[in-house]
């Protein structure tokens, strides 16, 4: 009864042990993947209509819309775009490079932000709209 009672307590302490060992291994994995994650992010090319006005800019894709960062590089992206619009509206085809994040809790504006770090082309001409609303005068 002895043996079989120390055998039982051997074998329960290894296994708690073990799965000490095996978390804190988890861990670091997991903080390793995530580094890797967003370091691959800044190298991530999005191509879509980007548009700027006074209170904030937007970048829209085929599949996805995302708030902008107002920033250095958005100011510049604005410059570049500014002369190719023909109304203040106009939505101008880019393609950047940049960093997804989620909006802070509680603040307003989309879900999801991209802080530009590299303009790689800007259309030389503004996207077609896809509703044009026309003032017919009688």
């Amino acid at each position: 009864m002895r043996i079989t009672f120390f055998l039982f307590a051997i074998a329960l302490t290894t296994t708690f042990v073990g799965c000490k060992n095996s978390a804190e291994n988890s861990e670091t994995e997991t903080t390793e993947e995530t580094t890797t994650v967003l370091a691959d992010q800044t190298d991530v090319t999005y191509k879509g209509e980007f548009i700027y006005l006074a209170d904030g800019a937007v970048l829209k894709g085929t599949n996805f819309i995302y708030g902008v960062t107002l920033d250095d590089m958005a100011s510049e992206l604005a410059d570049r775009v500014a002369p190719v619009k023909k109304e203040e509206f106009d939505m101008v085809p880019v393609v950047v490079k940049g960093i997804i994040s989620k909006k802070e809790e509680g603040a307003e504006g989309w879900d999801e932000i991209i802080t530009i770090t590299e303009i790689v082309a800007v259309s030389d001409k503004p996207a077609e709209a896809d509703i044009k609303i026309e003032d017919k005068k009688s």
